[in-house]
């Protein structure tokens, strides 16, 4: 007993916090009118993104958070601190996640995530690709290009524009009258 109250006083005056491993309590979540407001760390908060505010965890931790009614969880970065009433505020998609947005509050269990270390991504089974059909179309006949066109061709191509634009002068001359 003398033991633990010693570490508890040297923890406190070097300013060093103990944090279980894994908590239990009621979490709530954001209400909407919070929507692109600040947190602590000085992000914005987005009801879409998975966060959420904590009194004592550092910024930045990673937290694995469990319905304990349900069993589902969610992992969320710590961006904001919360006040005393609750142990955890998650982001709306959080609490959509672990299907608490009826009831308003849960409760969860609370622990600091690890990532795995490993593989990120490790395929079990030999994944069937599709043959993929490469096969080129004709082109038109009419769009030639103009270096293989022979000089009869441009001609005409020429008398036609010439026609259409004196064909667009009289119109214009007939309004103008």
């Amino acid at each position: 007993m003398i033991q633990k109250v010693i570490i508890i006083i040297l923890l406190s005056v070097t300013g060093c916090t103990l944090l279980p491993a894994q908590e239990k309590g009621v979490a709530s979540y954001y209400a909407n009118r919070l929507h692109g407001r600040r947190m602590s760390d000085g992000t914005r908060y987005h009801r879409d993104s998975l966060t959420c505010a904590h009194r004592r965890y550092p910024l930045g931790t990673m937290l694995k958070v469990t319905n304990i009614k349900n069993g589902k969880s969610v992992v969320v970065k710590v961006t904001d601190r919360c006040g005393a009433r609750r142990i955890i505020d998650l982001s709306y998609a959080a609490a959509k996640q672990l299907d608490m947005i009826r009831s308003g509050t849960a409760m969860v269990r609370v622990e600091k995530y690890e990532r795995p270390l490993g593989v990120p991504f490790k395929p079990s089974d030999e994944v069937d690709i599709p043959e993929l059909d490469f096969e080129i179309t004709q082109k038109p006949d009419f769009s030639t290009p103009i270096w293989k066109k022979t000089d009869d061709e441009d001609k005409a191509q020429h008398e036609i524009k010439a026609q259409n634009r004196r064909e667009q002068r009289a119109v214009r001359r007939g309004k103008s009258k």
